[in-house]
Formats: structure tokens, C-alpha cells, sequence
């Protein structure tokens, strides 16, 4: 398998230009299945998560094509209600196919994902939301078997703000004639996004004034075209390593306004940063980082995403602060590797206390999770000697291009695969 080999100590210098978003891409592709006219998506990132999700659509009996980070997708034929399991085990996203195929055909017969390395992450919120709709909901062999006779609006309040269970809902009322509202629901940017997307294909969404969605349903939607909004974790992920290498950086393309408390908190540390339309200037800094405690929560609190990253930015703080990750349990296993490190850091349930350090060291450490593969990649940018990162797959999963994009920055990064290349 692919490792990453570092040599760090070098601060990042340049312009970095920040992809399409991930967590706003994969669900809009699942929303191909409410039409059979062609829709065609720019600014795709191609990863590996966007893969699998073509592959779903392609087994589910959509035509697709993807180059130069532009995906169509169009009818092939009769769609399919199933999924094997074999697509779904490779990413939890998979079970959003649920509303659009339950909407369009009654049925879904969708195993369900398991568990999660950063958290059980269930589906009930999804399932009761269904069920609300009109549907039966079993779960048999493994298989959440999905069914109605019919489908009618409802008003449905989730127990917690799911992105996964809101686009998976949201989707599944476009199609349902009448009036769905749905209450604490997600925020995020990629919420607003999709329903961008589902509003050029017809559908009638808009949020009122009690923040919640009201979806009058549709007979039918129809294609379009859309481009994908900026990945606002891979802009922040960028902006926090310029940081803890002490480098100088442009995050362009970007959206600033959604990533507003991490820049606050980046000030607070000690940084100085120009905030513009559509690009973050992180100014070098040679000061102290000031300890700053976050507490992680749904947008638009401190992302969840950036808890890793962050983490290892307070590891080279002038003093002690703490993590408190409210939102996935066991979000913590990149800690460990930090502390091969050199990194002081303790953890006990939902919080971490990490005591700064002057400088870390490079070591042979392991990602577990997608953000916690990438506060160990800045690990490495700052740390001295070569530190070689297992498991890059789960990075693959979120970032497009991660090491051409760090090497343009004047990082020494290396893609490096034991079992075909030379060491």
C-alpha cells in the first residue's frame, strides 16, 4: 500500500488552489438518480470517495463519464433499487442512493454501512425519517429493506442535525407531492449546495426564517449543470499546515465566510491572516502560538474535520490547550501517532489536553481516518528527520492531489509504495 515519505522543516511559500468539495460532490452525484436526463458537474475533485460514488451510479444504471474533473452522468437503461455490498462497505456515504431510489420507485434495498473508524455514526435518523414519510423500514441479513405503498409530505424533526440523514431526506421529498418540512437540520455549506443543485433540476426548496427546509415535491425532475463549491475543510486543512510550518501561504478559490471561526481562532493563536473574497492570506509568523482551546460542533461551530489538524498545530503551542470533540466519538487515534512524535497530548473520553513542544520529531507513524492522515502529513512537514505515513488511502479518500499540491509549496513529500518501488 501507498505511504507517504516526508522530510520536514521546511515552512510552505506559494499559492495553493483548493478543489471542489468532497462532501458536497458525493451527495450531488447521488441526486442524479431523481432524473434520467443528463446532468453534467464541474469542479469534481477526483478521489477516491468520488470513484466509489461513480461506480455506485454506474451499477445502479447510470451512463458516466468523468474527465478533467467534469462528471455527466445519463440514463443507460432501466435503474436498479439494490446495492451490493461490496460498493457500500468502501464508503458510508453510499446509503444516500436510500432517498432517491425510495422516491422514484418505493424500494431500496441497501446493506448497511457498518462501522466507522471515527464512530458508529447510525442510520436510524435516516430510517425514522422514512418512516415518517410513509415507508417500512427492516433490517434483514445485514440489508435495511426500504419499502411504500405510497409516499406522502410530512414534518419531520431530527433528532440530531445528520448531514447524511438531511441530504438523504431532502432528497427524498423533492418527488413527494405537497408540502415536507424538516426541523434541526444540517447547516453546512454542502447542504446549501445540494439544494442548489436539486433547485436547477426543478425541485421548489427554500429555507424559512426558523431555519427550516420547506420542499414542496415535483412530479418529475428534470437534468442540469452545476459547478461544486470549494472544499472549505481542504481550505482549512492548507491554511493550518502554512501555519504550523511558520510558512507564508494563499489559499485561493476558496469560500472564506465558511470556514469564519477557524480564522478567528487562527487569529487568536497568534497568526495574521487577509481575508478576501475568494482567497486567505496566512502570513508568516516567527511569535509564539498561543494555547486556544476549540470544542468541536455542527456548523457553524468548529468543524469537526479541522479537529485533527488543529490538534497538531497546539502541539508546537507555547502552553496547554484542549480539544473537546462533541461530535463523532473515538475521533482521537491519530493522538497516539502524534506522541510517537514527540507530541504531549492526553486524552480521556471526549477531551484532549496537549502541552506544546518546541519541535516535533519525524517517526514511522500510521493515519486510522482521513482528517487525522492529514494532521499527521503537517506532523511531518514540521518535524525534523523523514517521517514516513501508512495507510494514505484513508488521505486518498479527501484530498486531490495532496503531494503535488504540498510540493508546489516547497514541501519535500514523496508518494512511495514498498511492495513496487524502490525505498
Amino acid at each position: 500500500m501507498d505511504r507517504f515519505l516526508i522530510k520536514g522543516g521546511k515552512k510552505l511559500q506559494g499559492t495553493v488552489h483548493i478543489s471542489g468539495s468532497k462532501n458536497a460532490a458525493l451527495p450531488i452525484l447521488v441526486a442524479t438518480l431523481l432524473t434520467d436526463e443528463k446532468c453534467v458537474l464541474h469542479r469534481v475533485p477526483n478521489l477516491r470517495d468520488v470513484r466509489t460514488t461513480l461506480k455506485i451510479l454506474q451499477y445502479l444504471g447510470k451512463q458516466v463519464t468523468y474527465q478533467n474533473n467534469v462528471v455527466t452522468v445519463e440514463a443507460n437503461g432501466q435503474l436498479k433499487n439494490d446495492l451490493p455490498y461490496e460498493l457500500v462497505k468502501q464508503m458510508r456515504a453510499s446509503f444516500w442512493v436510500a432517498g432517491p431510489l425510495l422516491a422514484r420507485f418505493k424500494q431500496a434495498d441497501i446493506p448497511l454501512p457498518g462501522g466507522c473508524a471515527i464512530g458508529v455514526r447510525p442510520v436510524d435518523i435516516h430510517l425514522k425519517g422514512f418512516e415518517k414519510l410513509g415507508a417500512q423500514c427492516e433490517v434483514k441479513a445485514g440489508n435495511v429493506l426500504i419499502h411504500a405503498d405510497k409516499l406522502s409530505p410530512a414534518k419531520i424533526v431530527l433528532r440530531f442535525p445528520s448531514v447524511g440523514a438531511t441530504q438523504n431526506l431532502l432528497m427524498c421529498a423533492c418527488l413527494i407531492g405537497g408540502e415536507t418540512i424538516l426541523e434541526n437540520v444540517a447547516k453546512e455549506p454542502e447542504i446549501d449546495d445540494v439544494i442548489a443543485f436539486l433547485n436547477k433540476m426543478g425541485a421548489d426548496i427554500h429555507t424559512d426564517d426558523k431555519g427550516r427546509l420547506i420542499i414542496r415535491g415535483v412530479k418529475a425532475l428534470h437534468g442540469a449543470e452545476h459547478t461544486v463549491v470549494a472544499d472549505r475543510i481542504e481550505t482549512g486543512s492548507y491554511a493550518l499546515a502554512a501555519a504550523a510550518t511558520r510558512g507564508d501561504v494563499t489559499v485561493a478559490g476558496c469560500v472564506p465566510e465558511h470556514n469564519a471561526i477557524l480564522w478567528e481562532d487562527l487569529q487568536e493563536a497568534g497568526f495574521s491572516l487577509d481575508i478576501g473574497t475568494d482567497f486567505v492570506h496566512v502570513h508568516a509568523y516567527d511569535g509564539e502560538i498561543k494555547p486556544l482551546g476549540v470544542r468541536t460542533a455542527p456548523y457553524p461551530g468548529f468543524a469537526t474535520d479541522l479537529q485533527a489538524p488543529w490538534m497538531t498545530l497546539m502541539t508546537l503551542c507555547n502552553g496547554t490547550a484542549e480539544v473537546d470533540e462533541s461530535v463523532f466519538e473515538n475521533r482521537f487515534m491519530h493522538a497516539p501517532e502524534l506522541v510517537r512524535m514527540g507530541a504531549r497530548i492526553s486524552t480521556e473520553k471526549s477531551v484532549a489536553r496537549i502541552t506544546g513542544v518546541e519541535k516535533l520529531s519525524a517517526a514511522h507513524v500510521q493515519s486510522s481516518d482521513l482528517r487525522g492522515g492529514f494532521a499527521l502529513v503537517m506532523a511531518g512537514l514540521c518535524a525534523d528527520g523523514e517521517t514516513e505515513v501508512e495507510r494514505v488511502y484513508h488521505i486518498d479518500r479527501g484530498y486531490e492531489k495532496l503531494e503535488e499540491k504540498l510540493t508546489a509549496l516547497g514541501a519535500t513529500i514523496r508518494r512511495y509504495n514498498p511492495d513496487k518501488d524502490e525505498f
